[in-house]
């Protein structure tokens, strides 16, 4: 008689400020052969939208938080999952309202949430890029831009440095300096001398730890990709972005100038925009252009995996 051994399923939740990511994967036996996705999927939940500058996720966020959820509780079983891992990030760790969020969660879908430290957050995010990047011997600045803050981790393919997080997220960013569109020159001027008051711990370890080249994570990323892919006759790639894929210095100051010109109707239809980052891919460029000129880096090198992926390499290797 056979018997039949039951697959182990995973589904990986990544409540970000601005998206909410699930990843749904099964682990085929023996042990050593690679996960199988089931499913990935990704909402623009907004979580920071009107309220992450007051320290508080404002109402409408927050039901949409709870519906997304209550979604992705959907899929969970449909799929059968044997296991959820669910982590939340800068929007819920430092908001008033975000114990509550997350109590909500749990008594709504049964999801158990875990808000993770930035520290934390800058683990998961090197895991994950290691993934998909061959780091090699070399050090590396690992750079995550989320909604609410962003991680910049010094490591290479085994080692990691340094690491920190700071509150400098798109959507903070965008409330602070977005006050014209275009934004004008006394905006970025504005945010160019902040991140340079405010980086000056990474600053520090730059020149501490010399890393050879920039790798970047996450929503931002996602999209320069998207616009160079569409950009040089290559609109099969929009969404659907390799592990990693090289961005160069020239491709990113033609975004770059092209998002910095554009008003919001402009940029809404650039081949490869999504309405969600029309803005906040503003602010972020600011902040990536600032890196690539303050520590002499040519190139960005994006990594289509960050938190999910990293914690899923973790619980692979329990």
């Amino acid at each position: 008689m056979t018997t039949l051994t039951k697959h182990r399923r995973l589904a990986l939740i990544d409540m970000g400020t601005n998206t909410f990511h699930l990843l749904i994967v099964e682990l085929p036996e023996p042990r050593h052969l690679e996960p199988v996705v089931l499913m990935r999927t990704k909402v623009g939940v907004k979580l920071g939208e009107g309220g992450i500058s007051n320290g508080e996720i404002a109402p409408a966020a927050y039901t949409r938080a709870l519906h997304t959820l209550a979604a992705f509780q959907e899929e969970i079983e449909l799929h059968q999952v044997t296991e959820v891992r669910a982590t939340a990030t800068s929007a819920v760790r430092v908001a008033r309202n975000g114990a509550d969020l997350v109590e909500d969660i749990f008594d709504q879908t049964g999801i158990k949430v875990d808000i993770i430290a930035g520290d934390r957050e800058a683990e998961l995010i090197a895991k994950g890029i290691r993934q998909a990047v061959p780091l090699g011997d070399a050090p590396h600045l690992l750079m995550d831009i989320g909604g609410g803050s962003v991680e910049f981790i010094i490591a290479d393919a085994h080692r990691t440095f340094w690491k920190q997080s700071f509150e400098i997220g798109a959507q903070r960013l965008l409330d602070k300096f977005f006050t014209h569109d275009p934004l004008s020159e006394a905006d970025i001027k504005a945010e160019q001398n902040y991140l340079a008051e405010v980086l000056a711990p990474l600053t520090s370890a730059i020149h501490q730890y010399q890393p050879v080249g920039l790798v970047g994570a996450s929503g931002t990323f996602d999209t320069l990709c998207d616009l160079q892919a569409a950009r040089t006759g290559h609109p099969e790639l929009v969404g659907k972005a390799e592990p990693a894929t090289f961005i160069s210095y020239e491709s990113f100051k033609t975004s770059y100038h092209q998002l910095l010109t554009l008003n919001h109707a402009g940029r809404l239809a650039l081949p490869g925009m999504t309405p969600l980052r029309a803005d906040m891919i503003v602010v972020a460029c600011v902040l990536i252009d600032s890196v690539l000129n303050a520590y002499n880096f040519r190139s960005i090198t994006a990594s289509a995996y960050a938190l999910k992926e990293g914690l899923l390499s973790e619980m692979l290797a329990q």
